[in-house]
């Protein structure tokens, strides 16, 4: 009896639906030849060349709230910082935006709103911190440039409506004692208010002319305890005969020629030989401030005060170049001390409520001015925090603050940095950046991108010099987070406001 056999149509649809071959007429011959009525298994389509897995990995399930999870979606790669702050330009990596918030972030990323810059000369330091500030004070912030050494800041700050102070002689004056915007408040106070507010603007005065007379302009040495009490003294007694109106040296200088029954009392002398040993450098010392190359800079009352309703203020030291590094060291000493004071006084008065925006270039100028120029960066770091500042230190190398004649003057210049939770580093040397890494690590793959940035800059044959290999690329490292590359994309406004090299093209004959 013959065996009927059976319909074969059933299994040939279940194993296309498994996957497995089922014969000739099942399957396709080419991959463009698919019948539309075979349905691919989950290993794929059968056969040579048509895609068929060999192995189905099954997976893993993750579970998550729908917080965590509403953001997720495949193949999207997560930003290295937040898109918010000032945006710099492209992630030389990702292409991604990147953005910059030094002051947004604290508390987030960061617990310090110090900023560190420090990359080679032409390699674009000054335009990043330009971008910077300029952006910061569109958020509200208050751009404070208190020692514009190459006035390169005056066109910006003018530009915003702000407020440029030209230091130098035949422009404006700055009085070392003068007393900011508390002078006016001084007269209509209570005594019981008075007093300990005359004893603090004292105190602040003292400590800037000592700070001066550190400097190689006066005696060139901190001054020793004879000499701070007596002229802490001096400044004293000129205030009190003074009241409602500021003190200037020449006053402090003549108090000190012609002594008095107080001086005497306080130097514990019986001669007038015994005063003239101990005050005689001092005071000699004084005088230079007032004479010579500061001649007409620091002798009489303050010309142009500090404008606390301005936008932005930027003190130019220009004029003071011609004259000596000494003399810009001591000019940047009483402008610094002159607007951070006086907007800092302002603040705690209730006076005035913006944050600030300080961009410090030329940091080494700055640095070697004296004693008072690091200890008065070193209370800033410790202190811009509590005070909403975004401080921008720039530097073209760690040498700078290893540069200072003391030990103690170099061991509060180098915690400046310690005290920067944003470092921005542009192109660097393979050595530079090991002293950077010695204090704050940088991987080998950082190391060996910023000092690919670092090679010299190109001169043509034709004597035309072409610009930095790295400029405008920086590496932004946040505490400990991995670093950022990031190439800065500058307006055509912006090119011209920032740029920096001018005077070389000029002297080249170039436009």
């Amino acid at each position: 009896m013959r065996r009927k056999k059976k319909d074969a149509a059933p299994a040939v649809a279940e194993r296309s639906r498994l996957g497995q071959g089922a014969g000739t007429e099942a399957e396709p011959t080419a991959p463009h030849q698919l019948n539309p009525k075979v349905i691919a298994g989950r290993w794929g389509w059968p056969g040579a060349g048509r895609g068929r897995a060999a192995n189905l990995d099954r997976g893993a399930v993750y579970i998550g709230t729908t917080a965590q999870v509403g953001g997720l979606y495949p193949f999207v790669l997560g930003a290295g910082l937040p898109p918010e702050g000032v945006p710099i330009g492209p992630d030389m990596l990702t292409h991604e935006l990147v953005c910059f918030d030094p002051g947004g972030w604290v508390g987030k990323l960061t617990q310090n709103p110090g900023v560190w810059v420090m990359a080679q000369p032409g390699a674009g330091k000054s335009a990043l911190t330009k971008r910077i500030a300029t952006v910061y004070s569109a958020y509200g912030y208050k751009m404070v440039v208190p020692g514009d050494v190459k006035g390169e800041y005056a066109p910006i700050v003018s530009g915003l409506g702000g407020q440029v102070v030209r230091i130098g002689r035949g422009l404006d004056r700055l009085n070392p004692l003068d007393s900011g915007p508390l002078r006016p408040l001084l007269p209509t106070l209570p005594e019981a208010r008075r007093e300990p507010l005359l004893a603090e603007i004292n105190g602040r005065r003292g400590e800037l002319l000592q700070a001066l007379l550190a400097t190689e302009v006066g005696l060139g040495r901190r001054p020793n305890a004879t000499e701070s009490n007596v002229v802490t003294h001096a400044i004293r007694v000129v205030s009190e005969k003074l009241l409602g109106e500021d003190p200037v040296v020449p006053d402090v200088i003549a108090l000190l020629r012609d002594g008095s029954d107080a001086l005497w009392s306080r130097l514990m002398v019986d001669t007038e030989d015994e005063y003239r040993a101990h005050v005689r450098e001092v005071t000699l010392a004084l005088e230079n401030l007032c004479d010579g190359p500061l001649s007409g800079i620091f002798d009489g009352a303050t010309t142009t005060p500090v404008n606390l309703e301005a936008p932005a203020l930027s003190v130019d030291l220009s004029a003071l170049l011609t004259s000596g590094n000494n003399v810009v060291a001591a000019g940047l000493l009483a402008t610094w001390a002159y607007a951070y004071s006086s907007i800092d006084s302002a603040r705690a008065l209730g006076m005035m409520d913006k944050p600030l925006v300080l961009p410090l270039d030329e940091m080494w100028r700055a640095l070697r001015a004296g004693a008072g120029m690091v200890d008065a960066m070193d209370a800033m770091t410790r202190l811009n925090r509590s005070k909403g500042e975004v401080t921008i230190f720039v530097t073209h190398s760690l040498r700078d603050p290893e540069s200072l004649p003391t030990p103690e003057d170099r061991a509060k210049a180098l915690g400046l940095m310690d005290r920067c939770d944003s470092l921005v580093l542009g192109a660097l040397s393979r050595g530079e950046l090991e002293r950077v890494s010695a204090q704050r690590p940088l991987t080998d793959a950082e190391m060996a991108m910023v000092a690919s940035w670092s090679s010299p800059t190109i001169t043509g044959v034709d004597g035309t010099t072409q610009q930095h290999r790295g400029r405008g690329k920086y590496l932004i490292k946040i505490g400990t987070r991995a670093g950022t590359p990031v190439r800065l994309e500058l307006t055509e406004a912006e090119k011209d406001a920032y740029d920096t090299d001018k005077a070389m093209r000029r002297g080249r004959g170039q436009q």
